[in-house]
Formats: structure tokens, sequence, C-alpha cells
């Protein structure tokens, strides 16, 4: 049974990374490659025409490769944590599958995003490596304590009301919002860049990492139908 979870998530991964790649060889290397020059005007585009080329080929192509695999890797995750903690979720299997990648998304990216937001090209790290490295670390531990705390407080408040229970459930999501830029110094920061064009790339990096945890769900969950689908055409009708 694990095993099926975990197939279905990999393969779901390997949909969304394929999206995701596409993605960044059409629209985020564009927008990188526009920030860097912002940032550096002409300075680097004095390059031979075929050079260039060969650059934006192996920057997609690596781009492409990277994102699959950043997204088999999530859709394994999925599978796992689904078939680990599906009996937990709220709601029915759609709404646990959302849930769950909710709560992914939230781990993995959202709130360690409120210390250590997307840095885009330029961007000067106050911190060393090692130290974001294990900052990160604890960051994503806080992170399933904030979507856990959510999870349980709508399990435990839905049996009295369910508006009630969603206020629980944002609750612990929303006081991370709150506390933790206020608590935690600027790490990261971008002299060089333009709020408006800051914003556009940050923006850009939770929309996209966000559509890869909703094309996991949703794509986990036809492949569930499908898979109970063809069990049931397969199976022999009693005999009457």
């Amino acid at each position: 049974m694990l095993f099926a979870y975990l197939k279905r998530g990999l393969l779901a991964g390997g949909v969304a990374g394929i999206a995701y790649g596409l993605f960044m060889a059409a629209v985020a290397n564009p927008l990188v490659g526009y920030l860097e020059h912002a940032q550096h005007g002409h300075a680097h585009s004095h390059g031979p025409a075929a050079e260039s080329v060969v650059a934006e080929s192996t920057t997609a192509l690596v781009s492409i490769g990277g994102g699959l695999l950043w997204a088999v890797f999530l859709g394994g995750c999925f599978g796992i944590g689904l078939y680990l903690f599906e009996p937990a979720l709220p709601g029915r299997s759609t709404g646990r599958r959302l849930s769950l990648a909710g709560s992914g998304f939230l781990t993995v990216s959202a709130v360690p995003w409120l210390v250590l937001p997307p840095s885009a090209p330029g961007a000067e790290q106050l911190l060393a490596i090692n130290t974001q490295f294990l900052l990160y670390g604890g960051l994503v531990v806080l992170g399933a304590a904030v979507a856990a705390s959510g999870v349980a407080a709508y399990n435990r408040l839905v049996g009295r009301h369910r508006w009630l229970a969603v206020a629980g459930g944002i609750g612990p999501i929303l006081a991370a919002v709150v506390l933790l830029p206020a608590v935690t110094p600027t790490i990261v920061r971008h002299p060089e860049l333009s709020t408006e064009l800051l914003t556009a790339y940050q923006a850009m990096v939770v929309l996209s990492q966000g559509s890869i945890w909703l094309c996991i769900a949703t794509t986990f969950g036809w492949l569930q139908r499908r898979t109970r689908h063809e069990s049931t055409a397969t199976d022999p009708q009693p005999a009457t």
C-alpha cells in the first residue's frame, strides 16, 4: 500500500516537474535575466551571439532538469505523507489531499520565507551559507509545527461549527505570518533592485512553488481515481 502511494506521488511529481521546468525556462529565466540586466545595465551584454545562445540553452536545460527533480522529490514526500497522515487530515479525499499540499507548502516554503525570503539576483546575504542552512532546517521544523497545529485545531473545532474550525485552523498560520517577520532581523537585502521588481520576482517564486503542490495534489487524485476505476472494472461481478 505504501509503495502504491509513493508511486503515485512520484508520478504526480513528474507531471508537476515538467510543468514547473517549462515555466522556469519560459518565464522565470527571462525574468531573472531582466533583473540582472536592470542591475548591471549593458556591462555583460556584449558577448558573442553564439555564446549567448549556448548559455541560455544550458540555463533552460538546467532549469527544466532541476525543476523536475525537485517536484519529483516533493511528490514522493507527498505520497508518503498522505499514506501516513491521511486519516488525521480534514475533509474527504480531495480535502485531505489539498490540506496535505497546503501543509507541505507551509513547511518547505512559506514559513521559511518569512525569515529567508526568496533571493533575487544581486542579493546581499548577511549570514554565512552554513548558518542559513541550519536556520532553514529549523524553520522547516517550525513550518511543520504550524501546519500540524492548524490541522489539529480544525479537527478539534469542526464538531462545534465549521467556520469556527476554519478560523482555528488559520490561526497558527496568521500568528506565524505576523510574528516571525517582526521578531527576526533582515537577513537578505536587494540594494540594487526596485521594490516593484523585487516584489514581482518574489511573487513569481511563491506562486510557482504553490502551483507545484497544487499540481501534485490534483494529479495524485486523478491517478488514484483512475486506479480505483480500473480495479472496479476488472473485478468479476458476483454471481446471481
